[in-house]
Order: C-alpha cells, then sequence, then structure tokens
C-alpha cells in the first residue's frame, strides 16, 4: 500500500488532535497537529507507543514524571504505563502503535 500523507482527511480524536492515520496489520500511525492549550488526559493502553515531537513544545508525563519535549525528541511509553499531555504551543507529533490501535480506526 502507498499513502500521500497530503491526502489523507485529518480525524478530530481528542478536542484539538487532529490526526492523519494510517493503518497496517500490526502498526498504527497518527500524524498529529494539536492546537496550543490542547491537552490528552491521562490514560493508558495495551499498545507500545513511541511519540516523536516534529514541531513545537509539548508537555507530558509519563508514570508520574512531567517534562518538557521539543523537535526531535523521542520518547517511548510501554504497554499499560499511565501518560497524559499538554501542547505549550501548537505542536506537530508522530504517534506509532503497536498493535494497531484498533479504536483509532
Amino acid at each position: 500500500m502507498q499513502y500521500k500523507l497530503s491526502e489523507i482527511t485529518p480525524q478530530e480524536i481528542i478536542p484539538g488532535y487532529h490526526g492523519k492515520l494510517v493503518h497496517t496489520q500490526n502498526t498504527s500511525l497518527a500524524f498529529w497537529e494539536v492546537a496550543e492549550g490542547a491537552e490528552v488526559p491521562e490514560h493508558s493502553h495495551m499498545n507500545e507507543q513511541i511519540m516523536h515531537v516534529i514541531e513545537g513544545e509539548f508537555e507530558f508525563t509519563l508514570d508520574g514524571k512531567t517534562k518538557v519535549y521539543y523537535p526531535g525528541d523521542i520518547v517511548v511509553i510501554a504497554p499499560h504505563l499511565p501518560h497524559s499531555g499538554k501542547a505549550l504551543m501548537p505542536c506537530k507529533l508522530l504517534d506509532v502503535f503497536s498493535p494497531t490501535r484498533e479504536e483509532y480506526r
């Protein structure tokens, strides 16, 4: 399969989080555009997640520890670890999930 990111219609999964989503048999990619101040509440899931900050500053709490992440930063989130985040300015993020994030289909 082949995709063009410019042709994928974004979905607002959480208020302020607009994602262009790509799913394979074992992986989901979420290319997020996040509005300044938008928050994702603390949650956890069975998926391993890798978050890459492409643009902006993103405050992220993982397992009770809060840090601000900048372009080029990558965070690996193990399955079932509680995490939350907030965009300190408009952000672009890439999340990779394994296995596929079925609820995002």
